[in-house]
């Protein structure tokens, strides 16, 4: 079951470039079509992961802000830190 900690750690290991644009639509389109989503959250979540899973698509595509906003969406507050 997807809970929105994994949409999360997706997330989060795309900004940090542990995986590619190309991986998280994988996991994102993969989600949506063999998953069952936490029940609390599936309206959300749907919402979110189906956004991911065009994100390879120009007319679409992911930003910084979209990332910051799907988030905060899922009650994640987010910080920038360089190291």
């Amino acid at each position: 079951m997807i809970v929105r900690q994994d949409v999360r750690d997706q997330l989060v290991a795309y900004l940090n470039h542990k995986t590619t644009l190309a991986q998280l639509v994988d996991w994102a389109e993969k989600v949506m079509n063999e998953e069952t989503l936490d029940p609390q959250d599936a309206p959300s979540l749907r919402n979110l992961i189906a956004r991911l899973g065009v994100a390879d698509v120009k007319n679409f595509g992911l930003l910084w802000e979209d990332c910051y906003e799907f988030l905060s969406s899922l009650g994640y507050r987010v910080e920038v830190r360089a190291a």
